[in-house]
């Protein structure tokens, strides 16, 4: 069914304020005609199917898509997005980019939408989680979380200083 111009305009602007008689007045009906009928204007089927068809479009855009998703989570990865933390110093706050283990999270949730049969990218994933990892290590070392007090752990882990007992 179509609507009239002034039907659709009225629709807008219920949309806008949802009050019927300030719309149907906004629409160019005259105020005797939209104190009397705006409430049946409601009722009308096609402005009713035009209202509720735009209240869906509206709401629709509320909600990520894939591709609005899959963006940020790039803007993550590369450090693109910033965190605000509170300052204890003047209690206002600091912007700062994503921590490593917030990139490799972002890495991960990306990786999970494209497969892993390309080199390239299983290399690329391979180190963002080796960098995590060495982040990691690293923060718990400065901080003493690391309670084994082995620091060579990492580093003979991937083939790094030899540390004289291996028997060869």
């Amino acid at each position: 069914m179509k609507l009239t111009q002034k039907q659709r305009l009225f629709a807008d602007e219920y949309i806008k304020s949802g009050n019927a008689m300030q719309s149907a007045i906004k629409a160019g009906y005259s105020e005797k005609y939209a104190k009397s009928s705006s409430a049946k204007m409601l009722e009308n089927v096609g402005i009713k199917s035009y209202i509720d068809a735009k209240m869906a479009e509206i709401e629709s855009h509320k909600i990520a898509d894939a591709k609005e998703v899959l963006q940020y989570l790039t803007r993550v990865l590369r450090g693109e997005e910033t965190e605000e933390i509170p300052d204890s110093v003047d209690g206002g706050t600091i912007k700062r980019p994503p921590l490593i283990k917030d990139r490799t999270a972002a890495a991960r949730e990306i990786m999970k939408r494209y497969p892993l049969d390309d080199p390239m990218v299983a290399a690329q994933l391979k180190k963002l989680q080796a960098e995590a990892d060495t982040a990691i290590w690293k923060r718990d070392e400065l901080t003493g979380k690391n309670d084994m007090g082995d620091k060579t752990v990492l580093i003979d882990d991937i083939g790094g200083i030899d540390d004289g007992n291996d028997k060869a």
